[in-house]
């Protein structure tokens, strides 16, 4: 297993976050299919103002910048996502061409250090 932290901004809309919100709500059952066929095992989108944060575990060997743009070989994902995309922005942080931006993982309750002592450096 495989997980992943990511980060993205809706639009600064009040009726297109409860849209958003609404959708999500409501996904289409072929866009969660579809999800499941490229790797993904789990997916949680919190919302904080503007700001998503989206926690996501994969297959092992899952490569994000491959298996997340197969989903749209699918043309009903294509479509749930250029929807979401309309009410969406990147963060600043963002790399160039990264729509959802990949967090840095700076802390796990599991991590070994934690029992055996502090991590160097």
């Amino acid at each position: 297993m495989q997980a992943y932290g990511m980060a993205l901004d809706l639009r600064d809309d009040p009726k297109l976050i409860a849209r958003y919100k609404k959708e999500h709500a409501q996904v289409w059952p072929a866009v969660l299919a579809r999800l499941r066929e490229v790797g993904v095992t789990e997916m949680k989108i919190y919302l904080l103002g503007r700001r998503m944060f989206m926690y996501c575990e994969t297959k092992d060997g899952f490569d994000p910048s491959k298996d997340f743009a197969r989903s749209n070989d699918d043309p009903t994902y294509r479509k749930w996502d250029e929807l979401m995309r309309t009410m969406q922005e990147r963060v600043g942080e963002a790399k160039p061409g990264e729509w959802w931006a990949m967090m840095e993982l700076v802390f796990d309750l599991n991590w070994l250090p934690h029992r055996t002592g502090p991590v160097p450096g």
